[in-house]
C-alpha cells in the first residue's frame, strides 16, 4: 500500500463497499460474570450494515450521560446502535425481522436504544421502558443489555411484546452465556430470520472457550469478532496452508462468516465489578471491519469521545483508515466479488500480514488499559485524567495504523 495507491484504495473502498440499505445482519453474545474469567459480565456485537460510515458520539441524556455508536450521516445521533452510560448500563441489538409485525421492519430499534441509554440504570429500568412503549415503537430486535448489578440478558422484542432470556437462569443459559444472530427463538416461524450459519459458528467458538475458561475481552476481540471460519464447509482460512504462487492467492467469500464483508464495527462492553464502581464499565469499539482496524477503550467518565472516533470530513478519521485497509483486503469491487477477501494479504502483507500488524497494535492497547483500570479500581480517576488517557490511546492507534500500512495524511 504505497502512498500513490492509498488514494486509489480509499476510492475503491468508498465505492465498492456501499450497497443498498437493507443489509442488517449482526452477531452478538451476552456473558454472565460466572462465565467470564474475571467475573465481570461481557457483551459483544459485530455490526453488519450496508452503511460503512461509523462514528462515536457523547450524549448528555435525559437522566444519564452516555456514549454511543451512530452512523456518520445522523448528525444529531437520533439512532444509536450500541452504547454505554454513566451508570454502567449498556445496550446493543441485532435486527430480527421474524419478530416484526405486519407492515413493520424495526425502524425504531436505534431510537429506542438512544432512549434507553439516557434513562435506564439497570435491567429493571429497561424492562419498565419496554412495558411503557409497547405498541408505540416499530421494534424487531434481539436487544442485549448488561448493568452494574451483574445482569446480562437478551430481550427478543416485537412491537407489542418481549421475552427475556437471562444468563443467570440455568434453564436458559446453562453455561452462563447466550449468543444470537438475526432470528428469534420465540418467532412463530422458525425458518424465518437469518444468520443460521453464523449462529452455528459462534456457538462452537464460545462453547470451546467456556470449556477452557478463557472468555475474556481478548478472546472476544481476537477470536470471535475476527473469525473467518465456516462450519458447513470446514473452512479455517486463518490456519490452513496458503498457496505459494503469489499470482494465485487464496480468496474466501465472507458473506456468511462472523467477520463479514459487511461488518462495519465491533463493540465489546465490559461490565462494572459493582454498582459503586460503575465508572469502570468499559466500551471497546472497533470502527470498521474487525480485520481492518484495532479496538480502543472508551468511558463515559471522559465526558467526551476522542477526536479520531468522532465526526471527520465524511466519517470518523479512524473509520476512514479502516475502510482503506479493508479495500486493500477486498481488491475487486465488481458485483459479488466485493464479498471475497484476499487471505494472502491478510496473513502475509509486509512479511507478517495485515491482521498480525493490527493485533500487535491492539495487544499494546489492551495491556495498557487493563493496567490503568487496575489503578482506577483503587481510586476513582478525575474526568480530565480519563479523557487524557482515552485520547492518548486513540491517537496512538490512529498513528500506528497509518504508519503500519503506509497511509498518507490525505487518505482520510
Amino acid at each position: 500500500m504505497k502512498k500513490k495507491a492509498t488514494l486509489y484504495v480509499l476510492v475503491v473502498c468508498l465505492a465498492g463497499l456501499s450497497a443498498p440499505a437493507a443489509l442488517l445482519p449482526c452477531t452478538l453474545a451476552v456473558v454472565s460474570g460466572k462465565a467470564a474469567r474475571d467475573g465481570r459480565p461481557l457483551m459483544w456485537k459485530n455490526r453488519d450494515t450496508s452503511n460503512p460510515d461509523n462514528q462515536m458520539m457523547f450524549f448528555a441524556g435525559s437522566k444519564y450521560r452516555f456514549i454511543g455508536l451512530v452512523e456518520a450521516q445522523d448528525k444529531k445521533g437520533k439512532e444509536v446502535f450500541g452504547g454505554l452510560n454513566s451508570e454502567g448500563f449498556a445496550i446493543m441489538n441485532s435486527q430480527s425481522d421474524d419478530l416484526a409485525g405486519k407492515g413493520k421492519d424495526g425502524a425504531d430499534n436505534g431510537v429506542l436504544m438512544n432512549l434507553a441509554l439516557g434513562e435506564c440504570a439497570s435491567v429493571r429500568d429497561f424492562e419498565a421502558l419496554l412495558d411503557r412503549v409497547k405498541g408505540k415503537y416499530d421494534l424487531a430486535a434481539n436487544f442485549g443489555v448488561i448493568d452494574a448489578e451483574g445482569n446480562a440478558c437478551f430481550y427478543e422484542t416485537a412491537p407489542s411484546a418481549y421475552v427475556k432470556f437471562d444468563t443467570r437462569d440455568p434453564r436458559v443459559a446453562p453455561f452462563g452465556y447466550l449468543v444470537k444472530t438475526n432470528y428469534a427463538f420465540t418467532s412463530p416461524d422458525l425458518s424465518a430470520g437469518g444468520g443460521f450459519i453464523r449462529f452455528e459458528r459462534i456457538s462452537r467458538i464460545f462453547r470451546s472457550a467456556r470449556a477452557e475458561n478463557r472468555i475474556t475481552p481478548r478472546f472476544i476481540l481476537r477470536e470471535a469478532a475476527r473469525d473467518l471460519g465456516k462450519e458447513k464447509t470446514h473452512s479455517h482460512p486463518l490456519s490452513e496452508e496458503l498457496p505459494r504462487d503469489p499470482a494465485a492467492p487464496l480468496y474466501i467469500n465472507t458473506n456468511d462468516t462472523i467477520n463479514r464483508n459487511s461488518s462495519v464495527s465491533a463493540m465489546l462492553f465490559q461490565g462494572a465489578p459493582a454498582r459503586d464502581k460503575a465508572y469502570l464499565a468499559t466500551m471497546w469499539v472497533v470502527l470498521g471491519q474487525p480485520v481492518s482496524s484495532a479496538a480502543i477503550p472508551l468511558w463515559t467518565g471522559a465526558g467526551k469521545v476522542p477526536g479520531v472516533t468522532a465526526a471527520g470530513k465524511t466519517t470518523a478519521p479512524l473509520n476512514d483508515l479502516s475502510k482503506a485497509i479493508a479495500a486493500y483486503l477486498y481488491p475487486d469491487s465488481r458485483g459479488h466479488m466485493r464479498q471475497y477477501l484476499n487471505v494472502n494479504r491478510l496473513r502475509t502483507y509486509g512479511g507478517e500480514g495485515v491482521l498480525a500488524k493490527i493485533m500487535r497494535i491492539e495487544d499494546r492497547v489492551l495491556e495498557q488499559t487493563f493496567a490503568r483500570l487496575a489503578e482506577w479500581e483503587k481510586e476513582k480517576p478525575r474526568e480530565a485524567d480519563v479523557a487524557a488517557f482515552e485520547d492518548e490511546l486513540a491517537a496512538w492507534v490512529y498513528d500506528s495504523l497509518k504508519s503500519s500500512f503506509g497511509l498518507s495524511p490525505d487518505s482520510n
